[in-house]
């Protein structure tokens, strides 16, 4: 298997926790406030996007909230 540029390579202890890499497109207004709100928070737009997918899934699914 061959693996991107810049991929870091995981062990097979590392794959069970490892994350899932996603593209996603937005509305340039939409990410545009999503950069502004990681930039206030000194924190990376994945950052701000992995909590608000993490919120909306707690609001939506309670089950589903992630455990403390």
């Amino acid at each position: 298997m061959e693996q991107k540029k810049g991929a870091a390579k995981s062990t097979k202890s590392e794959s069970v926790a490892a994350s899932v890499r996603a593209t996603i497109t937005f509305p340039p207004d939409l990410y545009a406030t999503l950069e502004e709100i990681a930039k206030q928070n000194k924190v990376s737009l994945a950052w701000v996007v992995r909590d608000a997918a993490e919120q909306y899934l707690a609001g939506k699914w309670p089950l589903f909230r992630k455990q403390a």
